[in-house]
């Protein structure tokens, strides 16, 4: 456990001095912000690009159109966002050498996995949440009136989702030595689950779910049965991708 905390602190103070930990959460925290104006100020924004003559009908803005912005720069910014900057976790160990000394000295290389992915998690959940505070109180200052569904529901499953790319991220970083590859692993990824959702009797256990039915959760038409496989199997996709980090890291020359 001393080891453990004490690798995990290292961490924490790498992202920090390369101030990534900032950067992921100034990112975010413009996310949170953008939602909500967004969906506030479009039919503005629209009218005034339109040519003259031209006139379209848009309907009132209400809170969906603010979380719907919110799901659409979660799944289309923050998550690349995350992926990016969590592509380098063991590629500089790799090019520094750091890691040899560490595990000389006595440090399991299976710490060296769980400390990542516990400081990548922590640095994921800070700013995720942070982003849907601040797009749920400009949400509700914009659209006091406004009634959903399920928000906890369809906050947690994309959050799950972000938690369930870290961890086959991680898989990448320690199969491959650059940072490249860890980010193509997820690209193939991303792939097979679509992919996945092209047969319907395994859409249904499909964790890409998570991420793309979150509109329908706030709307009341997908409750948490119709996701109780995909965040099951989702389960096993953070398992097991962390268990075959730890297996392949073990077998791994460093």
């Amino acid at each position: 456990m001393r080891a453990y905390l004490a690798f995990t602190k290292k961490e924490i103070l790498e992202y920090t001095r390369n101030y990534k930990l900032f950067v992921l959460i100034i990112l975010f925290a413009i996310l949170g912000i953008m939602s909500p104006l967004t969906a506030k100020f479009m039919p503005d924004i629209i009218g005034n690009f339109m040519p003259e003559g031209i006139t379209i009908e848009i309907q009132e803005p209400t809170n969906l159109d603010s979380w719907m912005q919110f799901f659409k720069n979660g799944t289309q910014t923050g998550l690349i966002i995350v992926v990016i900057l969590f592509s380098g976790m063991m590629s500089k160990e790799y090019e520094k050498g750091t890691l040899v000394n560490m595990v000389t000295k006595g440090l399991p290389r299976k710490t060296i996995i769980l400390s990542k992915f516990t400081v990548a998690v922590v640095l994921w959940s800070l700013s995720y949440w942070l982003c849907f505070l601040i797009t749920w109180a400009y949400t509700g200052y914009y659209f006091p009136d406004g009634k959903m569904l399920n928000l906890g529901l369809a906050v947690s499953s994309l959050y799950f989702f972000g938690i369930v790319l870290i961890s086959v991220l991680l898989l990448g970083s320690v199969i491959f030595k650059n940072a490249y590859g860890p980010l193509l692993f997820v690209g193939g990824f991303i792939l097979l689950l679509f992919l996945v959702g092209l047969f319907p009797d395994a859409a249904e256990w499909n964790p890409l779910q998570l991420a793309s039915r979150n509109m329908e959760m706030l709307q009341g038409t997908t409750a948490f049965a119709d996701l109780a496989r995909s965040f099951l199997l989702s389960g096993v996709g953070i398992l097991l991708p962390l268990l075959l980090s730890m297996r392949v890291l073990d077998k791994k020359a460093l």
